[in-house]
């Protein structure tokens, strides 16, 4: 009797022990067998990468076949922004992220790797989103909105946005030529020399002693600081009557950054929604009632179409709110949010996992904030175009300021009246705005904004000196 209740007991437990194996692993059964042919997949392609590596006529190495099929894999979203990192990109990546990377300055983009694909009046070159200030890039004159057309005489119809990114990347001091598109007819060559850039955060200054001007080049973690400190310094114990923030060519950056900056600047308010298919993307991000400034004080934000992420969630909030009227041209349009996942091979993913919404509900991706006031530069005539590329290709102004280090508004309209009798059909404006851009662009401090030639910039300071009145 004792031994047959000893296997009662025995078989007993090992039912018990059982049935609770069986409860705590039906989560894990479940969730494999509520999509079969993800397993079926996963399996096909491990067969896959096993024949291919056993059996195609050259030796191949598995890293290799890993690597591209994890390429293909992001790539098949058809997601500009989604894409595998190899170990050489995640160390570039953190580069860049603590501001530190060998280059030439380019914020990069491509509209589609398919050309049949392209939205009207977009080519399929690299696209220059902005170039960061004080780089190679910024003193070689390059501008948002222009396109990379070839890279050392190779066309970037092919390229990816990345690949471009990894042959304009390299050791500071070496050389790279590039060729610039502009519009649709304007080609020229510009040599840059890589140098170690350092990613700057706000550049400021006051206006008649009592607006102030805030230019934002990227929201990165310091940005916040910065943008506490300069409306701080530009306020000092008389405040301001008025502030123009600039995210002008802003690329964007970390959606904790600029929703910190936004917090600055809104009372209370809703920031910026993140949606998905995935419950935990799902936010809502509110700024705390507290403001830098006083909420009496007029803002206005300048855009263009090289503002981009987050400079749209930052403008997208301002205007919803009627916190700030924006003026400009419509935005950049990227609307989406990106993880970085880090894999062993040492490798990782950027994959988009939300899109961002503006208080209102409106969607960003592929659209853009519309400006409240549209202002854009005067469009070229054919004419106009042909001639700013020869003035270009000649390298007449980098001639001139090379001869004449120091401005002088004398000799700068003998040069250009000089250019004009040579049969330059341009106004004498622009040509200007060239010279003294160029000039600009040799200083190391050079002023943060020209409100004599910038049209966007003359309409914001009337249209803040109306507000105040």
């Amino acid at each position: 009797m004792k031994n047959n209740n000893r296997l009662f007991w025995f078989l007993g437990s090992c039912l018990i022990f059982i049935t609770f194996i069986f409860i705590a692993s039906t989560p894990m059964l479940i969730a494999q067998s509520n999509n079969p042919k993800t397993d079926t997949y996963l399996d096909m392609l491990g067969q896959i990468f096993k024949y291919v590596y056993n059996n195609y006529v050259d030796e191949v190495d598995a890293q290799t076949l890993f690597e591209g099929a994890a390429k293909g894999l992001v790539e098949s979203l058809d997601d500009p922004y989604s894409y595998y990192l190899t170990a050489t990109d995640m160390e570039d990546l953190s580069d860049t992220t603590t501001g530190n990377f060998g280059g030439v300055g380019l914020y990069i983009s491509k509209y589609s790797e398919s050309a049949a694909e392209l939205p009207d009046g977009r080519l399929p070159y690299i696209y220059v989103v902005s170039p960061i200030e004080g780089t190679p890039a910024y003193r070689a004159g390059i501008h948002a909105g222009d396109y990379i057309y070839k890279i050392e005489d190779n066309s970037t119809e092919d390229l990816s946005s990345s690949d471009a990114a990894d042959i304009l990347r390299g050791t500071p001091g070496t050389s790279i030529t590039i060729t610039i598109l502009r519009g649709k007819e304007i080609t020229f060559d510009v040599t840059l020399e890589r140098a170690v850039i350092e990613i700057p955060t706000v550049r400021y200054g006051k206006i008649d002693q009592d607006l102030g001007y805030l230019r934002i080049i990227q929201f990165t973690p310091f940005t916040v600081e910065r943008v506490t400190e300069a409306v701080e310094e530009m306020s000092g114990k008389k405040g301001l009557s008025g502030l123009i923030i600039d995210v002008r060519s802003n690329p964007g950056g970390l959606l904790d950054s600029v929703v910190k900056v936004s917090d600055l600047f809104l009372s209370g308010d809703i920031i910026v929604g993140t949606k998905s298919r995935i419950p935990k993307e799902n936010e809502i991000f509110r700024a705390r009632t507290s403001t830098l400034i006083p909420t009496n004080v007029p803002i206005v934000v300048l855009i263009d179409k090289g503002s981009a992420s987050a400079s749209e969630i930052l403008a997208g909030a301002l205007k919803d709110t009627k916190r700030a009227i924006i003026i400009g041209e419509n935005s950049f349009g990227k609307g989406s949010v990106q993880h970085i996942v880090s894999l062993p091979s040492g490798g990782g993913l950027r994959l988009t996992t939300s899109r961002y919404y503006t208080p209102t509900g409106t969607l960003i991706d592929k659209i853009g904030v519309s400006p409240d006031k549209t202002i854009i530069e005067p469009e070229f005539t054919e004419e106009e175009s042909e001639h700013l590329q020869k003035l270009l290709q000649e390298n007449r102004i980098a001639q001139y300021v090379e001869a004449n280090p120091t401005f002088n508004d004398k000799d700068t309209d003998l040069f250009i009246s000089n250019l004009i009798s040579e049969g330059f059909n341009l106004d004498k404006r622009i040509i200007k705005r060239l010279i003294r851009n160029e000039y600009y662009r040799k200083e190391d401090f050079p002023p943060p904004y020209d409100l004599e030639y910038d049209l966007v910039l003359q309409e914001a300071v009337k249209t803040l000196r109306e507000t105040v009145r």
